[in-house]
């Protein structure tokens, strides 16, 4: 819930800051804020996480709920170090967030021999998720609408705390190398090597480099979740954009600002999720068998392919539809002499795709069904993730992993925000397809190493 307070405010709470002397515009400063937190969550990230193996996945949780807490009340200040320092604190809790629950699930599900169902618990777990985070968006406008932008993050502090009481009073502690899950049976069979051993980053990055599998997961991690962070900056000015040109005609005053509803494009955008992680519990459930007894559920690979496929898809609907060029583009190779030819029963078409990004009705439309569509693929990708990293992950070194693979993650998103005022919101989106891209031929090639591996087995 605090997180998803914070979501939809993000852009506007650090848009309104003056900083004296300090120079450049909204965007550059919402910028540099929002990457001073992944650059702290790329440096500190592996550290954090072997400290949570080390001293437990529950001490992690209560260190991200105090991180994130002071790093929310940052945000009522106009100094700017004192926002800087609130973003360090964001992205050291942003590792602990997205690495010291999950840990925590997976290995007290392993010591309870419950590790097959954690598919299932996923999936159910994002479709909460997704209803929380519909209730956030409408919560957050409310509270924009009474203490401005910062209303979100204060009432962020109060969910904060009490998800850490819940924690601290409701969860076993555990530890890498107190359990040892199914998958790592058979490497421990001759001893307890790792039993009484600290995991290491050293360690885990042999473990990574020793075992494909893991690398692609960490991959379609890495990609996926980077263009995931470079949209979460870059939609509300591009939707605010493409609000405020269509709704230019209908305003009285060509003067006065038309205000975009962020709180309830956020709790749509929930929404989505909610549909995706649900298609996804849906499609890969266990239960599911036809008549005969045999599995109907499809493999959490192949679903990550398709999945990783259509969000690449969208994503690139998204940057086409606010770009202004591609359209001059396209009809500047169908009129050349040589591409007029081979491309003549394409020219129709070419003329529907200028026409659909003509006018503000059919850009806002385009953009926001994308959008959607995307969205709808983020609720499919967390449970996919999850599942896909409790397969393949070694449970005596997963949380530092899961923060090494933060690091190209963050770096990636560092780069673009560095290069925000060349590249554009369209230049941005662009990376998020291209990242996205390659996730899904990271995906391709774990399916096929699946499949490779049951023919043989066969």
């Amino acid at each position: 819930m605090a997180d998803w307070l914070q979501g939809p405010y993000f852009y506007q709470v650090y848009a309104s800051k003056t900083f004296g002397a300090a120079t450049g515009n909204a965007m550059t400063w919402v910028s540099r804020l929002f990457l001073t937190g992944f650059a702290s969550t790329a440096l500190f990230g592996p550290l954090v996480g072997r400290l949570c193996d080390t001293y437990g996945r529950k001490a992690g949780t209560l260190v991200f709920s105090l991180l994130y807490s002071l790093g929310a009340m940052s945000t009522k200040s106009n100094v700017l170090g004192v926002l800087l320092a609130g973003r360090v604190m964001g992205g050291i809790g942003t590792s602990l967030l997205f690495s010291a629950p999950e840990a925590w699930l997976v290995g007290d599900a392993a010591r309870n021999g419950l590790e097959g169902s954690l598919g299932e618990t996923f999936g159910l777990a994002y479709a909460g998720d997704s209803i929380v985070a519909i209730l956030a968006g409408q919560m957050a406008g409310l509270a924009a609408g009474t203490r401005g932008p910062s209303g979100p993050f204060e009432l962020s502090v109060g969910f904060l705390i009490l998800g850490g009481l819940l924690a601290a009073f409701t969860w076993k502690e555990n530890v890498a190398g107190n359990v040892v899950s199914s998958s790592d049976e058979e490497a421990g069979k001759d001893g307890d090597d790792g039993a009484g051993s600290k995991p290491t980053i050293r360690d885990a990055v042999k473990v990574v480099k020793e075992d494909p599998k893991i690398m692609l997961v960490g991959s379609i991690q890495s990609l996926f979740e980077a263009a995931m962070y470079i949209f979460v900056l870059n939609w509300p000015p591009a939707v605010s954009k493409a609000v405020s040109a269509y709704f230019a005609k209908f305003a009285t005053d060509s003067s006065a600002a038309i205000a975009t509803p962020y709180g309830t494009v956020f709790s749509c955008f929930m929404a989505c999720c909610l549909l995706g992680s649900t298609l996804f519990g849906q499609m890969t459930s266990s239960t599911k068998v036809d008549k005969n007894g045999k599995s109907k559920a499809v493999s959490t690979e192949n679903f990550a392919a398709g999945m990783l496929g259509l969000a690449t898809l969208a994503m690139g609907c998204a940057t086409l539809s606010i770009s202004t060029s591609t359209p001059r583009i396209l009809s500047a190779l169908t009129s050349l002499p040589v591409l007029s030819t081979i491309l003549s029963p394409l020219t129709a078409l070419t003329g529907t795709i200028s026409s659909l990004f003509s006018t503000p009705g059919s850009l806002i439309g385009i953009l926001i069904l994308s959008l959607f569509v995307f969205e709808s693929c983020v609720g499919m990708y967390f449970p996919t993730i999850g599942t896909l990293r409790s397969k393949y992950f070694p449970d005596s070194h997963r949380s530092v992993v899961m923060n090494l693979f933060g690091i190209p993650l963050n770096a990636m998103v560092v780069t673009v925000f560095l290069s925000i005022e060349k590249l554009g919101v369209q230049g941005a989106l662009g990376v998020s397809t291209t990242a996205l891209a390659l996730a899904t031929a990271c995906g391709l090639k774990l399916k096929g190493m699946i499949k490779k591996e049951n023919e043989e087995k066969k």
